[in-house]
């Protein structure tokens, strides 16, 4: 299966030349690349995101194999959907599904099932991928998305996919696209995004979940952060650094309706 754009000319561009030119003025050329296990970044329009999205991906080498997990908005498909095969169309180019990594991911998992229902429409991935492939050409994906907040099927999730990623034995970036609190004054936003940051620099997943839940703080990718938090720490993940935090308000000059984005690098 060929999986579409979904949002291409609203969330980023939909011409390969226009989306290029608006990820180039995001990147950081000057900044040192590093090997690392996993990283945090938003998935809103690029007007809003793209430089939080920018600073981190510019922070970091892509491999071969880039693990993304990002929460379902759709509500359609399995409860933890992965796309085992099969390409993804962005404008710039396919990119293929990794058969053996997906395969490894759901046999050692009880929750996670190969379903394409959960990917179609969902954006949370998909905006990622033009990053990547500004970086690196050739690579392939394992997408998974989350629509739970259940603690332990995080765990489950989590251990999935270091446990495959172990016997698959070839360096793998794992990503956890999240945004973070929405809809709230600036001030306070950044007051309760701090709050959750902190537990992610720490290496804390539950700690995060915890957080998150006990603030009632409106952070859309909570699952899939607990769960890369717990696949890194698995992976031997000694830190955590932030690599850029801001709020839509500091693009649309609306600081009382603000979404938060966090730039995470895990290595």
């Amino acid at each position: 299966m060929i999986r579409r754009p979904a949002v291409a000319g609203r969330f980023y561009p939909s011409s390969p030349d226009a989306l290029k030119r608006q990820i180039r003025e995001f990147m950081i050329e000057s900044m040192e690349k590093n090997d690392v296990l996993g990283v945090v970044s938003p998935h809103a329009g690029y007007i809003y995101s793209g430089a939080v999205a920018g600073a981190v991906y510019s922070s970091i080498n892509i491999p071969d194999v880039v693990v993304i997990v990002g929460p379902n908005h759709t509500g359609l498909g399995e409860t933890v959907s992965l796309m085992a095969s099969g390409e993804w169309e962005i404008p710039d180019g396919r990119v293929r599904i990794n058969n053996e990594l997906s395969g490894a991911i759901i046999s050692n998992s009880r929750y996670i099932k190969a379903d394409n229902i959960g990917h179609i429409h969902e954006h949370s991935l998909e905006v990622q991928i033009p990053f990547l492939q500004y970086i690196k050409k050739d690579f392939e994906i394992v997408p998974i998305t989350m629509m739970t907040i259940d603690y332990k099927i995080c765990e489950d999730v989590g251990m999935a996919i270091s446990k495959a990623v172990k016997i698959f034995n070839k360096h793998t970036l794992i990503v956890a696209s999240t945004d973070m609190t929405h809809y709230e004054p600036h001030e306070s936003a950044s007051l309760k995004d701090k709050m959750a940051i902190e537990q992610i620099l720490e290496l804390n997943p539950k700690g995060l979940f915890d957080t998150v839940k006990r603030n009632n703080i409106s952070m859309c990718g909570i699952a899939p952060t607990t769960a890369v938090l717990i696949a890194c720490k698995n992976l031997g993940a000694k830190k955590a650094k932030l690599i850029k935090y801001m709020t839509s308000g500091e693009v649309s000059g609306d600081y009382e309706q603000v979404v938060g984005y966090a730039g995470i690098t895990i290595k």
